[in-house]
């Protein structure tokens, strides 16, 4: 986990898209959303609508919790502040185009507390804001493949070296797909059961096919062939296999397995590579049947469940036959 993500960071990585403007405190631009070994301070949320006992590390003050300070006593009022500047958070945000009140830019002032404004919601704000923390304190892994957008679902594609990753890309971009990542993508776990992957700066829009070298997939196909990132729902894994091995594949489910990433179970596919084997064709039929499974429709089931209705029906009708012949 990277607990360097520092509160100056922040501010210029979503300055213009949250219209943030830094009104006090800028002597604590060093302040980290996360401690120093990269854990939250207890009882806390990294973003969050004021709280005074279980503090956040960034505390949003949107009309209604202004509206709940300037309603206290005189006393309470003034306790309320200390104690929100005394938690030290990495920042304070006062959203909804309030002014942020003078006793609040005095405490930020004198604590060297980050205190922002911005005209956004506090909601907007608050959402936004957990999503980007999250990704950026995330646990992340490099992986070995390529991985895109297949009928709307993430879909990594792994196997050895030269097995021929980057052409199946390349002939499912030509299908219509979309590229997220070529060689190394970048998975983030930003939830218990969801990886989120997307492509380093230096490998965004390129892939490399051999015989044809480096290519710009969106000088060659335009933007809408990009995919900044993507959940992880699938693995397809390319695998040379000799008549043996492809006679030993299930007939009825396949090659199926999972692969755990970051603690996350992804299910996998073994795609055969082998001659007159269209790998496009099985990816994309890999992907739709995943699709259906996601909804709970499952082919091999319903093929064996069928089956099993027909034995019955040709059993009953065959006693049925036995009887009407003694009848005779």
């Amino acid at each position: 986990m990277d607990a360097s993500l520092t509160v100056s960071h922040l501010f210029k990585m979503l300055q213009e898209r949250l219209v943030l403007t830094w009104v006090a405190g800028k002597e604590g631009w060093q302040r980290s959303v996360a401690r120093q070994d990269g854990r939250l301070a207890p009882f806390g949320a990294w973003v969050g609508h004021l709280n005074l006992i279980h503090p956040n590390r960034i505390q949003v003050l949107g009309k209604a919790e202004l509206r709940y300070l300037q309603g206290l006593g005189k006393n309470s009022h003034a306790d309320a502040i200390r104690q929100l500047f005394a938690d030290q958070p990495a920042a304070v945000i006062v959203t909804d185009a309030q002014a942020p009140p003078e006793v609040l830019l005095r405490e930020a002032e004198r604590t060297a507390t980050p205190l922002f404004a911005t005209p956004l919601p506090s909601h907007k704000i608050v959402n936004h804001l957990h999503y980007q923390i999250s990704h950026q304190l995330a646990d992340k892994v490099t992986v070995h493949g390529v991985f895109m957008e297949v009928l709307g679902i993430g879909v990594l594609i792994t196997g050895e070296s030269g097995i021929g990753k980057s052409e199946l890309a390349l002939e499912l971009i030509n299908r219509g797909h979309r590229l997220v990542a070529d060689d190394a993508p970048e998975f983030a776990r930003i939830a218990p059961d969801t990886l989120n992957g997307r492509c380093p700066s230096a490998l965004r829009e390129f892939l490399e096919v051999r015989g044809l070298g480096v290519l710009n997939i969106r000088a060659m196909f335009g933007d809408s062939v990009i995919k900044p990132s993507k959940n992880l729902r699938l693995i397809l894994h390319l695998q040379r296999m000799n008549e043996d091995q492809l006679r030993a594949v299930d007939r009825l489910r396949g090659s199926r397995q999972s692969r755990t990433i970051l603690e996350v179970e992804i299910p996998q596919i073994t795609l055969p590579v082998a001659p007159g084997h269209n790998l496009a064709v099985l990816a994309e039929g890999a992907a739709r049947n995943h699709i259906l499974a996601l909804g709970g429709y499952h082919a091999a089931a319903d093929f064996m469940e069928r089956q099993r209705r027909l034995l019955e029906w040709e059993e009953h009708s065959a006693c049925g036959g036995e009887r009407e012949g003694r009848s005779a």
